[in-house]
């Protein structure tokens, strides 16, 4: 088996040696990244600078991905104030994704704009997370966003963007580490004359940092850029499974003999279309998610579920450019389709229409932008007033965002909006002994309202934003004696208020490199209205303090050394503090890094009693050419 294994580390390594081309007009992009000139390519309508935007939004550029000690999506944004990844395991093998104390279906993800949310659980959510390799940067938008983006965007929104070609490049990397991980990965990016295209293939497997927590990750990404008649079209296409021991991630803590195996894939086309004032972004994609868990990894007779979700969708999104302002418009039609053994088979039809209207006064200082989504689900009936049963399945969300232009570097915003969740599939269908689910439940529903100050000028940027949201109708398992099941239910009221802020300094050495700090907080408070219910499974556990901190050093032109500080205390009153280092050397074409994590060794869990790896290291090696 091992022999197996290097004998695939050599082949990606060695694999297609070919001389690097410099492509005519372009230049590596090793430059800083102006953030203020950066459009938010996951809004689906109106496009505006980073600086003009009216939401609070915090950015992961390409060099703070590059000079990271992650290694994954999840370990990359948890160095976000706000952001609350909860890991079982390592290398994001199984991770649940939060924002601002909401719960793991509540965020939607986003690659390049297309929406890989799963109808059949939030926990499926990470499986679609892409290799940090073929990343451009991440965009992170907080707050209410279903009016923007749709279905599950009830916190908020996170916007993967892949990277567009700028040079010719093989990249090969190998790596080793603690707990037996073994890393291999090659990265092909090729530019012609009217296209260009990037692929990617890795592997990363390990024998696991304790009992049947051993894993196997294969990651495959493609994306292909190139003109139809002037019309540049974008296709990409995604494919990652795992498998994983699962030693107490969910059943119960003693549940040691879990097992599961993931399948994501994407496939997606896009174009852009202007004509005058007026720009039309369709797309087209197909979304799969498979997943089969095992209660005793060697008797799959004992308990076994098996889940396959298809989603297919088409939008049409644009913008049109008149003397009053900007407005933009779109319809996102979608239809799921679920095949299950535990939940059933089940289809669904989802339509968002949506329309806004960006004014602008005061010589453009003021812009005020007042907007509506229109959300409809053949399965749900929101308005049973309604005769017509196709509108009894609608309901409307409307929102407002204001901004004003203090001067060129300093902004404050605020914006209102409802916001929504339709239940999954497990919510509605999961039969187990020990849990099922609820038919009759509806929508959670929520009101949401932020204010903030934003400022930007070089060398330094800052930020501050209030927010609150006013929640009903949120699901929680219960029960109302303990030898009862517990029953998904639509039975919390939640506010939640709090606030954010985060300072970012660039530092130039005198050896013409940049150092990087970077600090945010977060503090969320939750206010549970009281309730009958005797037995409650989801008992709160928000990042009540949040502290991240990052720290990259240009040592010398070749040498360069990150450190990333985390300190996370829960409302339950659970704290722990992580640091995460690493040091990287570039010699002309090979590059060489060490990552320590959790190098003070502290001992904590993230979710679910399932204490988190010690102090650990890996060592990679790579090549680029």
């Amino acid at each position: 088996m091992k022999k197996r294994f290097f004998s695939i580390l050599l082949t990606i390594f060695f694999l297609q040696n070919i001389t690097a081309q410099k492509i005519e007009n372009n230049v590596e992009i090793d430059k800083e990244i102006n953030l203020e000139a950066i459009e938010i390519i996951s809004s689906p309508r109106i496009e505006l600078p980073f600086s003009e935007n009216s939401r609070t939004i915090q950015i992961i550029t390409k060099e703070e991905i590059k000079s990271s000690p992650a290694t994954n999506i999840s370990e990359l944004l948890q160095q976000i104030a706000g952001v609350d990844v909860r890991r079982r395991g390592v290398s994001g093998i199984q991770a649940d994704l939060y924002i601002r104390g909401g719960s793991f279906d509540q965020t939607l993800l986003l690659i390049d704009g297309f929406k890989v949310e799963d109808a059949q659980t939030g926990h499926h959510t990470m499986n679609m997370a892409i290799p940090i390799d073929v990343i451009e940067r991440i965009e992170i938008i907080k707050g209410a966003a279903s009016r923007i983006y749709g279905q599950n965007a009830f916190t908020g929104a996170i916007n993967i963007v892949t990277k567009k070609v700028v040079k010719n490049e093989r990249s090969r990397k190998m790596g080793a580490g603690s707990f037996e991980q073994r890393n291999a990965s090659l990265t092909i990016q090729q530019s012609y004359e009217n296209s260009s295209f990037i692929t990617h293939y890795s592997r990363q497997s390990s024998e696991g940092y304790r009992y049947n927590t051993d894993f196997v990750n294969n990651n495959n990404f493609m994306k292909g850029s190139f003109k139809i008649r002037e019309f540049p079209v974008d296709i990409i296409a995604s494919f990652n499974e795992r498998k994983f021991g699962a030693n107490g991630f969910y059943a119960s803590p003693e549940a040691i003999d879990q097992y599961e195996e993931t399948q994501a894939s994407l496939l997606g086309i896009s174009t852009e279309i202007k004509k005058g004032a007026l720009i039309l972004k369709p797309k087209i994609y197909w979304k799969r998610n498979q997943d089969m868990y095992i209660y005793l990894r060697d008797d799959p007779s004992v308990y076994r579920n098996l889940h396959i979700t298809n989603k297919t969708g088409i939008e049409l999104n644009g913008s049109s450019t008149s003397k009053t302002g900007v407005t933009g418009f779109g319809i996102d039609i979608a239809s799921v389709s679920l095949s299950s053994n535990n939940l059933g088979n089940r289809n669904r039809t989802m339509i968002n229409v949506f329309l806004e209207h960006q004014f602008k006064l005061l010589k453009n200082r003021l812009d005020i932008t007042p907007g509506v989504a229109l959300n409809y689900f053949s399965d749900f009936k929101f308005n049973k007033n309604y005769k017509n049963n196709f509108f009894r399945n609608f309901l409307a969300f409307p929102g407002l965002d204001i901004g004003y232009k203090i001067n060129d570097n300093f902004r404050i915003y605020t914006n209102i909006g409802y916001t929504y969740r339709a239940p999954t599939y497990t919510d509605l269908y999961y039969s187990s002994p020990t849990t099922i689910g609820n038919e009759k439940l509806i929508p959670e529903k929520a009101l949401s309202e932020e204010i903030g100050v934003r400022y930007f000028k070089n060398k330094l940027n800052f930020s501050f934003v209030l927010f609150n949201r006013q929640g009903k109708d949120l699901i929680d398992y219960v029960k109302a004696i303990e030898s009862d099941p517990w029953q998904a239910t639509n039975i919390r009221e939640i506010n939640t208020r709090g606030f954010e802020t985060s300072l970012g300094l660039k530092i130039y050495g005198n050896n013409k490199k940049t150092h990087y700090i970077n600090i945010g907080y977060s503090y969320l408070k939750d206010d549970l209205k009281p309730s009958e219910i005797q037995f409650s499974r989801y008992v709160i556990n928000s990042l009540k303090h949040h502290i991240t901190s990052s720290i990259n050093l240009a040592i010398s032109k070749n040498l360069s050394s990150s450190l990333i500080y985390k300190y996370s205390e829960r409302t339950t009153g659970q704290n722990y503090t992580v640091v995460d280092i690493k040091n990287s050397l570039i010699i002309k074409d090979f590059n060489f890094s060490l990552i320590i994590n959790n190098i003070f060794d502290t001992e904590y869990y993230e979710t679910n009693l399932v204490p988190m790896p010690g102090r650990a290291y890996l060592l990679s090696f790579g090549y680029n050419r």
